[in-house]
């Protein structure tokens, strides 16, 4: 069997470097570890901690392609956070304009959780520990 320790990092791109940034990092609360600008690409590559954890690499292409998020097709669904108090991610997430769904309870362990979109329409969840 392979022994994976932990899940590395997420990588993601997106179609406007600046406006990804400022959510991941300004929003969300991601600290910037590295920060790269790869002139032969012209691309960006943002490393991202979370609570000093190496959590997600943030790319830069021109022109990539659109995300297909609704309907849900194969591959990536979501990203998942997980927080402390829903109500309180609720209110940050309205007061930010970030436009979060109703907040359901999850019918498996009836934890409460929400979900917004990132600015290329990734699906976030905010999960209540």
């Amino acid at each position: 069997m392979l022994k994976l320790k932990k899940v590395h990092h997420i990588a993601i791109i997106c179609s406007d470097y600046e406006v990804s940034k400022h959510f991941y990092t300004k929003l969300l609360g991601f600290e910037i570890m590295a920060e790269t600008y790869r002139r032969e690409r012209d691309s960006y590559k943002l490393d991202l901690a979370l609570n000093g954890n190496y959590s997600i690499e943030l790319f830069s292409f021109p022109n990539p392609p659109s995300r297909v998020s609704q309907p849900e097709a194969c591959g990536l669904r979501h990203l998942a956070f997980e927080v402390d108090d829903i109500k309180q991610t609720l209110h940050y997430l309205v007061d930010n304009n970030l436009n979060p769904e109703p907040v359901r309870t999850d019918e498996f362990t009836n934890k409460r959780f929400t979900f917004i979109a990132d600015p290329d329409n990734l699906p976030i969840e905010f999960y209540e520990a």
